[in-house]
């Protein structure tokens, strides 16, 4: 379902301003008078609102549409079809205009900077500005608690770490709050913008599968909430590390069909396989380790008096050592070897406990936080940080020459 309730522009949209909402009724109005006064009168502006609401959002911003100088319009989802991301692709597809900025509705993206994105990537030649809390001048202030400021930092680093090449010049690729040029999306002829939305990073899905030439930033403080509840959720961030993985496996060109993986009799498939089947067998690895991991720590806070972060240091050390010799059997390093399996080991365990050194405090902030127990607490942390390690494990000890 799609409304407009304002007059057509007079030319056609310079810019379009999309804003993915759901059950933002309250924040309508405050975010539509703000960027109706920020905007300047000689810019042919839009707001595109996607709607994927179960309370009165749509109707409210029907109402606004009367009263604001911007053509505003929302077309509202039948089904919720990729969470966040998959608005702002549906929002793409809606619109012709060359400059798009997306924010949330909730004015923690401050509605007077979206305009000036797109004058600054209009000036500066960039594709794709970003609006960056990590910049300098810029802000994370709004960011409650302790605990989502952690896990900010600690999302923030882990894309960096995944996509090295592909966030150059990205401080913030988390952030929900940018401009892109839209022929960024549609430079390649017959390519179209081809993007497979999930969760609610899209800056992410957009720098990795449609690379920018040229990318800005300008820094901003990211502001409390004005009303209604953050839709970060732990199913939102179980949708964010199957984006992770599924943009790692799928984003690396030229690379070989991925073998099927054997993983009783012969594992020679695995020994000579391009990257993403290694690195699938080392997430799989990885995920094996969770059971003594997690059986060893539920067992020693149970029955023993250590604290939880000493028995989670002795709990992944047995994981370590099970991961070890699962991938010393799966994934032999090329021949000749580089190191003697002790030294093998030595990086291996090293690994894991600079993992296990960054993970501590990020556990212990969380059951603070949430009042959660040690083991899913640690279940939770253990799937944020596997990706980067296995990675890096591919490269150093595994990697084929």
């Amino acid at each position: 379902m799609t409304v407009s309730a304002a007059p057509p522009l007079a030319r056609p949209a310079a810019l379009t301003v999309i804003v993915p909402t759901r059950n933002e009724a309250h924040n309508i109005a405050p975010l539509l008078d703000r960027l109706d006064a920020a905007v300047p009168p000689g810019l042919a502006a839009e707001v595109l609102f996607v709607d994927d609401s179960c309370d009165n959002t749509p109707e409210v911003i029907e109402e606004m549409t009367t009263r604001c100088r911007l053509r505003v319009t929302v077309h509202h989802r039948p089904r919720p079809d990729g969470g966040l991301g998959g608005a702002v692709h549906e929002g793409i597809r809606r619109t012709a205009a060359p400059w798009i900025v997306v924010m949330d509705a909730d004015l923690q993206h401050p509605p007077e900077l979206a305009h000036r994105l797109a004058l600054h990537g209009q000036e500066s030649g960039a594709d794709l500005v970003v609006a960056s809390r990590y910049a300098r001048g810029g802000s994370r202030a709004g960011l409650a608690g302790g605990y989502r400021a952690a896990v900010s930092r600690s999302s923030t680093a882990l894309t960096k770490a995944l996509f090295p090449r592909a966030l150059r010049g990205i401080s913030d690729p988390m952030s929900g709050f940018f401009a892109v040029r839209r022929d960024m999306l549609t430079r390649r002829p017959g390519s179209g913008a081809v993007l497979r939305p999930l969760g609610y990073k899209i800056l992410l899905e957009l720098a990795v599968r449609r690379p920018p030439r040229t990318v800005a930033e300008l820094p901003y403080t990211f502001a409390e909430r004005h009303a209604g509840r953050s839709k970060s959720s732990l199913r939102e961030g179980t949708r964010f590390l199957r984006h992770l993985l599924v943009l790692r496996t799928t984003s690396i060109p030229r690379l070989p069909r991925l073998p099927r993986l054997r993983f009783a009799g012969h594992p020679r498939a695995l020994r000579t396989a391009g990257l993403p089947a290694r690195v699938t067998a080392l997430g799989l690895i990885g995920l094996s380790g969770f059971l003594p991991n997690l059986a060893l720590l539920a067992l020693l806070t149970a029955v023993t008096p250590l604290h939880h972060l000493a028995a989670e240091t002795l709990a992944t050390q047995a994981a370590v050592l099970w991961n070890f010799l699962l991938a010393e059997t799966l994934l032999p390093p090329p021949e000749p070897s580089r190191r003697r399996r002790s030294g093998r080991l030595a990086v291996f365990a090293a690994l894991s406990n600079a993992d296990l050194a960054a993970r501590l405090p990020l556990t212990a902030l969380l059951i603070a936080g949430t009042g959660w127990h040690p083991v899913p607490a640690t279940a939770v942390l253990l799937v944020l940080f596997v990706a980067t390690r296995l990675l890096l494990l591919e490269r150093l000890l595994y990697r084929r020459t």
